[in-house]
């Protein structure tokens, strides 16, 4: 007969044994480092300069930020850390997690209102991509999604809040939502030719990528300069990502401590819509870029056969990857533009077309289409 005593041993034996088990299968920490085979080639064959660096420590932000196996972290006080160390303890990057099924917009009204003017661009995207979750925000709400997802990162709100143009803290929160939530960033104005499935070559293993951008000007003339603000500059209107991307969360601190720095010396209200480009827009993105494949901290430099700058993606047609990004020809995110190289809206690497009608955007960020045609 089975005592309530010998049932009491007995359960408490095949919990010691269940215990043991589990913790013997676990992998130990260094199993879950992210590294990319040794000489290996991007898409094309542009030579990239890593293997990518693996980095065990979660508030430093390198690929192996995987949290435990029973799914928790343990806390820490982020009272002494720095800035990026914050962010990347908030929301650690882990390569191998899947890009995360989100398509954000913002724009002064939701599709549910009457003043909202862009519906066919808004639904191209659910019906290209169904089952995703596909969310509209406007300003109002905005500023309380970002203080919740940054409540533990106080600069971070502080910042947003003392934006003073519309543009700016648009461009911050593509940033911001995509680095803590992931998913797909578009601009209102944008439509989806063709789903984020067939965004990437097959050949190119989607656990080894959390970063998707596109040509936005690829300008092969004498007076580029007067109409770009950098010879090849990286689309920022529609981009994909992994939460907590090192090139995300680079650009957040860049924004936050230039914000900042600015309300303390009480110059932030000057800012006038040409320094947007520079301040938030495509030519800060495009610096962070490049600054990330040339950054030591992520890749094997002395694997490098040089510096990797606009040389190398010049004129190119087809995808190129350099360690966990991958770089989409000017016709992806910016077809029938007729220049530069950009075939037409039918073309196979057609993905996004982009209309230019968000008149929140100051000139600056408006030309392809428009300067490059005088």
């Amino acid at each position: 007969m089975l005592t309530f005593r010998r049932a009491l041993v007995a359960a408490a034996f095949i919990i010691t044994v269940l215990f043991f088990i589990t913790h013997s299968s676990s992998p130990s920490p260094s199993s879950s480092a992210v590294e990319f085979p040794k000489g290996q080639q991007p898409v094309d064959g542009l030579k990239q300069p890593q293997t990518l660096k693996s980095d065990n420590n979660a508030v430093h932000g390198g690929h192996n930020n995987r949290p435990s196996v029973s799914g928790q972290r343990a806390f820490q006080d982020m009272s002494h850390m720095t800035l990026d160390e914050k962010l990347a303890y908030q929301y650690p990057y882990d390569v191998e997690l899947k890009f995360p099924g989100y398509i954000w917009q913002t724009w002064k009204w939701t599709p549910a209102q009457g003043e909202f003017t862009f519906r066919e661009q808004e639904a191209s995207w659910t019906e290209k991509h169904p089952g995703f979750i596909h969310e509209v925000i406007t300003d109002q709400v905005a500023v309380h999604l970002i203080r919740l997802l940054y409540a533990s990162v106080p600069e971070v709100i502080e910042a947003y809040e003392s934006l003073p143009l519309a543009v700016l803290k648009a461009d911050f929160f593509r940033y911001l939502i995509l680095f803590a939530r992931g998913g797909i960033y578009t601009d209102i104005d944008t439509s989806a030719i063709r789903s984020a499935a067939d965004w990437l070559p097959e050949s190119v293993p989607r656990d080894q990528i959390g970063l998707v951008i596109g040509i936005e000007a690829d300008p092969d003339r004498p007076d580029w300069a007067q109409w770009y603000s950098r010879r090849i500059q990286f689309c920022q209107w529609t981009i994909q990502a992994k939460p907590g991307h090192p090139v995300l969360r680079e650009v957040i601190k860049r924004i936050t401590d230039q914000t900042l720095a600015r309300k303390r010396l009480g110059t932030l209200d000057r800012i006038t819509d040409r320094e947007v480009i520079e301040f938030s827009g495509p030519a800060l993105w495009t610096d962070v870029i490049f600054d990330y494949f040339n950054d030591e901290r992520y890749f094997d430099m002395a694997r490098s056969p040089g510096l990797i700058d606009w040389h190398n993606f010049t004129g190119m047609e087809d995808p190129k990857r350099v360690g966990d990004v991958v770089v989409l020809p000017i016709t992806s995110f910016s077809p029938g533009v007729q220049q530069m190289g950009a075939k037409d809206y039918d073309d196979p690497m057609a993905f996004v077309k982009h209309d230019f009608e968000g008149t929140w955007k100051p000139e600056s960020e408006r030309h392809i289409g428009e300067n490059n045609n005088q």
